[in-house]
């Protein structure tokens, strides 16, 4: 029986919350694989797990995504052998680990042009990316979209996406600093969310038009703009809470603003099927390999200093992805 570093809660709230803790890990159940984690995503998801805007069983684990090595494999495990590099990015929780684990049918083998560092970092964000791009609204070519958050781990990968799909993108941002990231990785246009009037530019930028879809993770801060962004009958995807929930919404909104469509996914919906998940996968991978999709890594924290970096994912103080290192 090994010994992992992991970090767990006993209850849900700040980062002071999150407790580095050195566990037993048992021989890996009928199929599982037993995975050394090599590198760790941080997500926007993890902070909603923890402070209790996603209710989690206690006492738990965190964090959906890692990469590493196969150390022991499972009875029924055929298709991954022990030395196999593989990644995750749809859990289940408790990527905060050096040692865990994991159902075999929910991890991904890596290609060989693909470090475990950018597999840590592009699986949850990446497959995010192709299912709000290629399933929830089938972007096309010379269409025009509104992302909020386009120096995010997330807007940073949907911007190179959707512009090698011949998108133009339109980006929200909250500093010139964010803006000049999110250009140098395809954003077309950015708004500074803070000194600017969101619908407002994207109405100028579109001739009047507005945009067909907006991608938004912020949540209810950015609502409003982005239902003003949005031409007739388009479609707004509300795919994460970083403001806080969408609370008390009046449908009455979709009708005035022009009989438009609203959406909540999540990828783990999307994602839910194996077949789904590594179909996923491999168009993610496919991109990074292509070289069309580059996975900026900004931080990197120790596993032990994970509250640390807690906050600074919450105060906004981070651009592209973030690491937590075993």
């Amino acid at each position: 029986m090994s010994i992992a570093t992991v970090v767990k809660i006993k209850a849900q709230g700040s980062p002071e919350v999150m407790e580095l803790l050195q566990e037993a890990v048992p021989a890996p159940a009928t199929g599982q694989v037993q995975v050394r984690h090599t590198a760790i995503g941080l997500n926007y998801i993890d902070t909603y797990h923890r402070s209790g805007l996603y209710p989690v069983q206690l006492p738990s684990g965190l964090g959906l995504e890692a990469a590493g090595v196969v150390e022991i494999v499972g009875q029924g495990v055929e298709h991954l052998q022990v030395g196999d590099r593989v990644a995750y990015g749809t859990g289940p929780i408790g990527a905060y680990a050096s040692l865990r684990n994991i159902p075999a049918n929910r991890v991904c083998k890596l290609p060989a042009g693909i470090s475990d560092e950018t597999a840590a970092a592009m699986m949850l964000k990446g497959m995010t990316v192709r299912y709000l791009l290629r399933e929830t609204y089938m972007v096309q070519a010379g269409e025009t979209i509104l992302f909020h958050a386009a120096a995010g781990g997330v807007g940073l990968m949907a911007c190179q996406w959707a512009k090698a799909l011949g998108v133009t993108v339109i980006g929200t941002v909250g500093s010139e600093e964010k803006a000049a990231i999110a250009r140098a990785h395809g954003c077309d246009y950015t708004i500074n969310y803070n000194t600017e009037d969101v619908a407002k530019r994207v109405r100028e930028i579109t001739n009047g038009q507005g945009v067909p879809v907006v991608y938004d993770g912020v949540g209810q801060s950015t609502l409003m703009g982005s239902l003003d962004s949005l031409q007739p009958r388009g479609l707004f995807v509300s795919y994460g809470n970083a403001s806080g929930p969408i609370t008390h919404f009046d449908l009455g909104l979709l009708s005035a603003k022009g009989s438009l469509y609203m959406t909540r996914p999540t990828l783990m919906t999307y994602t839910a099927a194996d077949d789904a998940m590594q179909e996923n996968a491999s168009d993610l991978f496919a991109m990074v390999e292509s070289g069309k999709l580059n996975v900026p890594i900004h931080q990197r924290y120790a596993l032990k200093d994970v509250q640390q970096a807690h906050r600074d994912l919450e105060g906004r103080k981070t651009t592209g992805t973030t690491l937590l290192i075993p």
